[in-house]
């Protein structure tokens, strides 16, 4: 017996067993359509949904029935394994339009979280650097930097992004750089320098029936000649000879012209996307409590008492916090013998069972799996340390890229701790580490903001 959800006012069932096929029912007039949705540890679900269901409702689905945290950053990705690449769907996509495109099994949707999906509409310095970005010269007003979305969100300016982009010479596996030019009516290669006179600019694509794709493994698939491959692939072919095929030298211009691209080809609809979920919170508030309205109060009499002396207050805050301490030593010590506390940390293991833990993850693997959740500043994992059995590594993201800082070991009158600063701030567990740098940036170049943890569905 399938499972009956409802979804943003739509009919979504849930099956057990898979099966592919559209059904329309005679009675209702309702068309049906079946979908299988993957998650990155490979676990999937079979959905049966309206024709008209968009990825936003599917996610808002998973989110619902798994009673996840909806932060916005849920979001499917089209995956395309026999030409390895991959997008994001926008939440105004048709699911049935976008696999009704597919003519390979190897094709899949993929539910995961990316914390940078609209990222660029917050801070739009960071994904377009000021040297790419140019107003035409038809255009007389100067555009501030705060006007930079603006500008590709108001058809009537005349914007554009420049830069040096390696390209794949059609029916070749070499590649060479050219000058390119993305305007509203497409993309162009300069066959002449930097020029952008018109007899010098070659038309490449343009995007009313076309998508842009990341490649998941360019080098070793394409032969580019950095890892930062893009592709733009037309919606009516499959075929590796029809992508145009295009490499960034590192991975601040390949965001750039990637969302570019999409504010080009989905204009106000993806800032509409953007607006929909707060203009939703707006319209029904949940009741919240703010730290306004709480109160200090002492409960350590017979009767409890509000705390109106403010520097009372902060020494008692101080000593809650002290306390909190203690009781992380007394958890680790209570685990085995008095000298458990001095045993390294690494046997103890509490942090396992954290969603930011990955265990057994490589340097490689793990800057891939928090690329496909955002380069968004505070993205970040915890793994094990493969050059030191005893260490462990926190891989964090900031400003587009990925660093990976040591977490060693140290010893301080005979007690065990944790630090990535050499010993200046030391913890007893991984799990204090990481929520102190949540509040706290320290040594890092800010501060844990989002757990890079696998999806299961």
């Amino acid at each position: 017996m399938p499972r009956v959800c409802l979804c943003a006012n739509r009919l979504i069932m849930l099956r057990t067993q898979p099966y592919m096929s559209c059904e329309t029912n005679a009675d209702s007039r309702v068309s049906r359509w079946v979908i299988k949705v993957f998650s990155d540890d490979n676990t999937s679900r079979v959905l049966e949904v309206p024709t008209d269901v968009t990825a936003r409702d599917v996610c808002q689905l998973f989110v619902l029935k798994k009673q996840y945290v909806d932060d916005h950053s849920w979001t499917l990705s089209e995956q395309l394994a026999h030409l390895g690449i991959e997008r994001i769907i926008e939440d105004h996509e048709s699911m049935m339009e976008v696999q009704s495109s597919w003519s390979v099994d190897s094709s899949r949707f993929c539910f995961r979280k990316h914390h940078a999906k609209y990222e660029f509409f917050k801070k739009p310095l960071d994904f377009f650097p000021e040297h790419m970005v140019f107003v035409s010269s038809e255009t007389s007003d100067t555009m501030a930097h705060s006007q930079l979305i603006q500008m590709f969100l108001n058809s009537s300016i005349c914007s554009e992004v420049c830069g040096y982009l390696h390209a794949r010479e059609q029916g070749k596996k070499s590649w060479k750089k050219f000058y390119f030019v993305l305007r509203r009516s497409g993309l162009y290669f300069s066959s002449k320098g930097m020029s952008k006179e018109p007899r010098h600019l070659q038309f490449v694509a343009e995007f009313g029936d076309s998508d842009v794709y990341t490649m998941l493994s360019p080098t070793k698939m394409y032969g580019t000649p950095t890892a930062f491959g893009f592709c733009i692939k037309p919606h009516k072919s499959d075929s590796p000879r029809d992508l145009k095929m295009l490499c960034a030298d590192d991975e601040r211009t390949r965001t750039c012209w990637v969302t570019a691209m999409r504010l080009f080809k989905h204009g106000m609809q993806l800032y509409q996307n953007f607006l929909q979920p707060h203009l939703k919170q707006k319209a029904s508030p949940v009741r919240s409590i703010s730290e306004n309205s709480l109160v200090a109060m002492d409960f350590s009499g017979h009767q409890s008492r509000v705390i109106e002396n403010p520097s009372e207050a902060l020494s008692v805050a101080v000593e809650e916090g002290l306390s909190w301490k203690r009781k992380s030593y007394h958890r680790l010590s209570s685990q085995g013998s008095p000298s458990a506390l001095r045993r390294p940390l690494s046997t103890i293991g509490i942090h396992r069972s954290q969603p930011w833990f990955h265990s057994k993850l490589s340097r490689d693997e793990a800057t891939h799996l928090i690329a496909q959740q955002g380069l968004s500043d505070g993205v970040f994992l915890v793994r094990d340390s493969q050059s030191n059995p005893k260490a462990f590594v926190l891989s964090l993201c900031h400003a587009q890229r990925i660093k990976h800082f040591q977490i060693l070991p140290v010893e301080k009158e005979g007690d065990s701790f944790f630090s990535l600063d050499d010993g200046q701030t030391r913890f007893t567990d991984l799990i204090q580490l990481v929520e102190f740098y949540q509040l706290n940036r320290g040594s890092l170049p800010c501060k844990l903001k989002y757990q890079c943890a696998r999806v299961v569905l």
